[in-house]
């Protein structure tokens, strides 16, 4: 068949799978409990992705700099235009101008357990705790995302709304 200018490949391709997936999840169990489908799904990627940077750093944990760089990096590589806004001992701020479902995520705030999971797990794996809260999201239709990763479980952390991670080993 000739060619046909349809917008169809494989990046469109998965990004609408996963849309509908967590419409479907939504829809049928709830935003609560399909926020918990992705999440789990968010913590075996962030494990992977955990273990696939500290052996290309050859590290065996990393620091909050070195963190607050691989969580700016490994969204880079997956299109997303996360940056730092601010950092200290206490929390790491993102901002970010740009979702690696892109238009796919409009209206399915459940795909962001997916950064929420990764985010907080390699966080609190190298730091030992965090807390991550995203305070906007482009999937609740802001213009780009803030979320807040709390690296003690400070009082702030404590108000704020967001998930909290525990290094377990």
């Amino acid at each position: 068949m000739e060619r046909l200018n349809l917008g169809l490949e494989r990046d469109v391709f998965l990004r609408t799978l996963l849309r509908h997936l967590a419409g479907t999840l939504e829809d049928v169990v709830g935003l609560k409990e399909a926020s918990g489908f992705v999440s789990v799904v968010g913590q075996r990627m962030g494990e992977e992705m955990n273990e696939g940077y500290k052996k290309a750093l050859s590290l065996p944990e990393l620091d909050r700099e070195q963190v607050a760089q691989v969580l700016v990096d490994l969204k880079r590589r997956i299109q997303g235009d996360f940056f730092i806004i601010e950092q200290d001992d206490e929390k790491i701020v993102l901002g970010n101008r740009s979702c690696p479902f892109a238009e796919k995520v409009l209206g399915r705030p459940s795909l962001c357990m997916m950064t929420s999971n990764v985010f907080g797990f390699i966080a609190s794996d190298n730091l030992g705790y965090a807390k991550v809260s995203l305070e906007d999201t482009i999937a609740q239709g802001s213009q780009g995302c803030r979320v807040v990763v709390y690296l003690k479980p400070s009082t702030a952390a404590q108000s704020a709304v967001g998930r909290e991670y525990i290094r377990t080993r």
